[in-house]
């Protein structure tokens, strides 16, 4: 939890980008805080205004739903709630953003996960009236297991609880023991109100008390690497360019984007999951010659032999290239309606690798309320987060979740109707794990 006293301003270039998403659970004012930031920082159009405006006296209310921007399916502005992952994108002259603000209702925690995915920062909501809630914990939860770096809590509504600084006091210290045992590395708390517009964007004059940065001031100051290339070298292949016309009779060249790290002509690297080994002769970016690439570039590579490589393999330096394996133990969170049992049969998605696998085991379904694993569950249901292991029918080239995520990640998918059933994360699943819960301790649980 922050404690700082005085507001940081750090040089920053306009060109730094932050990817953020927004979390909490229903009617915690998610939509109003993203609505609040664009409003306040200038970032909305006229004519966006206005339609907000012209909506808001339609429904009778004086001052103008800053929740509208945001909500933009009508079933959403009917119910008052946010269904789809709304993106928006804005920039202040400190820094840009791209904003994901997801669905607070625990029937779209699945929203939440795509949301928080990609993300360097997520900004729970917590209502000052309810405290810490079931949604508040499993969103933590899902940015803890997402590895997300950065945590904000908002504490938001304190209008409605006069400002008292033991309120928010009381649910920072909840929230903050709580995340920090899930290995939430960096925890800021601020104190809010959406609606009047409290440390959002300028300085509350109610809340003397508090003298850290407002919600802007954070998400512009909060120090964000982008440094992919100082992660493992990977280089998943989407396609194989092979012309074979009398301008190019000889070329094949293998294209896609790079995951992580940096290739260089010269650099002997290994395919996998065969381990077959060439030399890098040729990198093509934006159809001209280069020595080195990085993530996240598109790139076609060109080798010195010739390899049988298709879609889904997978080039990494020969001194740094994943181990392979058909046994992959993960942690998932499961987004689908149906249930994922022991036994199913499921195609795993890797980068762009698609293979059957069946499920082994379902080791352990996480308990939100005391972070303890429940074990033995025999299947997961929609929302639950839980350990997997699952047979592959090929090898699969995975780094561990916790060394990258664009490659430590995967996909489990219904082979039926391709529905999506769980977002997976290989290796440990929190940098603070608990142990899994004996048989003995069973008793007295509430499931």
């Amino acid at each position: 939890m922050s404690t700082s006293t005085e507001r940081p301003a750090p040089e920053l270039s306009a060109t730094t980008l932050l990817r953020f998403a927004t979390a909490g659970s229903v009617d915690d004012g998610k939509s109003t805080l993203v609505g609040r930031l664009l409003h306040d920082s200038k970032s909305v159009l006229a004519d966006q205004l206005e339609a907000v405006e012209h909506a808001s006296r339609s429904r009778g209310q004086e001052a103008p739903d800053l929740a509208l921007l945001t909500d933009g399916l009508r079933a959403e502005r009917e119910q008052g709630i946010t269904i789809d992952v709304a993106y928006r994108y804005f920039a202040t002259p400190r820094r840009r953003f791209i904003l994901a603000d997801t669905p607070g209702h625990v029937q779209y925690t699945r929203n939440m996960v795509t949301g928080a995915s990609t993300a360097e920062l997520a900004v729970v909501l917590v209502d000052a009236r309810n405290g810490v809630v079931e949604q508040t914990r499993r969103h933590a939860a899902v940015a803890a297991l997402l590895r997300v770096p950065h945590v904000v809590l908002a504490v938001n509504k304190m209008d409605l609880v006069d400002y008292r600084e033991s309120v928010f006091a009381a649910i920072a210290e909840e929230f903050t023991t709580y995340a920090s045992e899930l290995g939430v590395p960096e925890i800021t708390a601020i104190p809010i109100s959406a609606l009047a517009g409290d440390n959002v964007v300028e300085p509350s004059a109610n809340m003397d008390w508090y003298g850290g940065p407002t919600v802007l001031e954070h998400l512009e100051t909060v120090p964000v690497s982008h440094d992919l290339t100082a992660c493992h070298a990977r280089f998943p292949v989407q396609y194989v360019i092979r012309p074979q016309t009398a301008e190019h009779p000889d070329y094949r060249g293998y294209a896609g984007q790079i995951a992580a790290g940096a290739f260089r002509v010269g650099e002997q690297v290994t395919v996998l999951p065969s381990g077959k080994t060439s030399t890098i002769t040729a990198i093509d970016a934006l159809g001209e010659s280069v020595d080195i690439a990085w993530a996240p570039q598109s790139v076609t590579i060109r080798l010195a032999d010739d390899i049988d490589i298709s879609r889904g393999d997978l080039l990494a330096p020969s001194g740094d290239a994943p181990a392979t394996s058909q046994d992959v133990e993960a942690t998932v969170c499961h987004v689908a309606d149906q249930p994922l049992t022991v036994g199913q049969r499921v195609l795993l998605k890797h980068t762009t690798r698609t293979v059957k696998a069946i499920v082994k085991e379902i080791p352990s379904r996480l308990t939100l309320d005391d972070l303890s694993q429940h074990p033995e569950p025999g299947r997961l249901v929609a929302n639950d987060i839980g350990r997997v292991k699952v047979r592959t029918a090929e090898p699969l080239a995975l780094d561990a979740y916790a060394d990258s995520r664009r490659t430590g990640s995967f996909l489990l998918i219904d082979p039926a109707d391709g529905t999506t059933l769980a977002a997976g994360m290989a290796g440990e699943s929190f940098a603070t794990a608990k142990a899994v819960t004996t048989a003995e301790d069973e008793e007295g649980w509430d499931f």
